[in-house]
């Protein structure tokens, strides 16, 4: 079905892309529609599109995969698709050498020829097109499962606590369609007759007899770790029957991150539990974002920072930028740049504190350190402008935990489990913890919550939504100082 439904968004696609072609070239359109069934264009396209998909596993039955999940993987599927079809056109010698048609949409001439022009817009619109109809697909099927419609039967090995936490997950998401017919106790005999409204048929030693008289669709084989040396017995006594098997591992939900992957190594099977997210394709294009967000910002703001450095200079001695060791990514230590805000002694070393520095060695609000000017650049956060510079260097991210001090997090990684995770992506200007004003004088659990939300959550849309934020909220905020 899904096979179906792309082939058409891909014919849908490159039409459209086809279309802005001519209306780029000037025909009129009943003769483009006759010239469009006699291009190549079209008998690469929809081949080349499905093939590519194939591959990125938008086939695969995944009755439990994120709306989100699926719209990732159609745009990078999309665009290598689209690149599939260049190549395949340039080897052929099909069209991308026509006749110029007018300027060109970049420094290189790219979109210079009327194929150009088609392949531009089919990289535009193809990852729409199949994104939209896959998603409406999708809720439609959501909508027709919820209600009892393409149901799958399965049944839950493990009647203990895991069972039913399996059990219970299915039911509140029946959007999968996926239906608990039965337990099987993960004893070898059982005296339940019941779990969560379901009948308990029996005992590990009735598995084959129990699948033999009621075939499920699916077995979900949730043992506890103390029967772990169990499973692969059970799952070699599964190979008898034509059914799909699933394993819940005995993990709290708090441990288990966003997505696990699972590689193997001459037949040994290896599970990815945790590492960090900016690998590959997501470091690359995080790093872009960064770069090109940190130009952009910069160019904004050059007028006003320039303002700032000269306020400074006129109010107090001393230079204007402080720098201070801080700790990111995998624990690298790096300086990070801010607008002096406190009084410097003439070689620009700050003041001794009088009492203004917290227990946790952060700035109070009524610091009688901090200049006048300086009070404002913290309250409306302007004080981190020059961190772009550090963004550039590739020391931080506009997005991710704020950084500490090294001797802070010497003492936090003692304090708090999991403090240490926060250096699986680089620090950031701005992080979840920042946008629900979580700064200053707050709580450090609370802070830790998010950020470790962040790291586990972690996608370039996730970055994005987090910088909207930022900039909607604004950088004035009451626990800022």
């Amino acid at each position: 079905m899904f096979a179906a439904a792309d082939a058409m968004a891909i014919v849908a696609a490159s039409y459209l892309a086809w279309f802005m072609r001519v209306w780029r070239r000037g025909d009129p359109l009943p003769d483009a529609w006759e010239e469009w069934f006699k291009q190549p264009f079209l008998f690469y396209t929809v081949p080349i599109g499905l093939y590519v998909f194939s591959v990125f596993g938008l086939y695969r039955p995944r009755r439990d995969r994120s709306l989100w999940g699926e719209q990732g993987s159609v745009i990078k599927a999309s665009l290598v698709a689209t690149g599939a079809v260049v190549l395949a056109l340039w080897v052929t010698g099909s069209a991308l050498a026509e006749e110029r048609s007018g300027p060109a949409l970049g420094p290189w001439g790219w979109a210079d020829t009327p194929a150009k022009v088609q392949l531009t817009w089919l990289a535009i619109i193809l990852p729409a097109f199949v994104g939209l109809q896959r998603a409406m697909v999708r809720i439609g099927l959501r909508i027709l499962r919820a209600r009892g419609w393409n149901l799958r039967h399965v049944a839950i090995i493990g009647t203990g606590r895991l069972g039913q936490i399996a059990c219970r997950t299915l039911d509140r998401n029946s959007w999968t369609g996926i239906s608990v017919s039965y337990f099987i106790g993960h004893h070898p005999r059982t005296s339940r007759t019941s779990c969560l409204n379901r009948p308990v048929l029996g005992g590990l030693c009735d598995l084959e007899k129990i699948l033999e008289e009621r075939p499920p669709d699916a077995v979900y084989l949730a043992l506890p770790s103390r029967l772990a040396s169990e499973i692969p017995d059970v799952l070699q006594r599964l190979e008898r029957f034509p059914v799909d098997v699933r394993i819940v591992p005995d993990v709290s939900p708090r441990y288990v991150p966003q997505s696990m992957s699972v590689s193997e190594l001459e037949g040994m099977p290896i599970l990815s539990y945790r590492e960090s997210p900016l690998q590959g394709l997501g470091g690359f294009t995080k790093r872009f974002v960064d770069v090109v967000g940190a130009l952009v910002a910069l160019v904004i703001f050059a007028p006003l920072m320039v303002l700032i450095a000269i306020l400074i200079k006129l109010t107090s001695p001393g230079p204007v930028l402080f720098r201070q060791r801080r700790v990111s990514l995998g624990g690298s230590v790096f300086e990070i740049y801010k607008f002096r805000t406190m009084y410097a002694d003439e070689r620009g070393d700050l003041k001794p504190n009088s009492g203004g520095e917290g227990i946790d060695g952060w700035t109070q609000r009524e610091d009688p350190r901090i200049t006048p000017v300086g009070r404002w650049l913290r309250r409306t956060s302007l004080d981190e402008l020059p961190q772009l510079f550090n963004v550039l260097r590739g020391q931080m991210s506009l997005v991710g935990p704020r950084p500490e001090r090294p001797e802070l997090i010497e003492r936090f990684r003692e304090d708090w489990r999991g403090y240490m995770l926060r250096q699986h992506v680089k620090a950031g200007m701005t992080g979840w913890a920042q946008v629900h004003g979580l700064r200053g004088q707050t709580s450090l659990r609370k802070r830790l919550q998010y950020d470790l939300f962040y790291v586990r959550h972690w996608s370039l849309w996730f970055d994005v939504r987090i910088l909207f934020m930022t900039i909607y909220r604004g950088f004035v905020h009451r626990n800022a100082h």
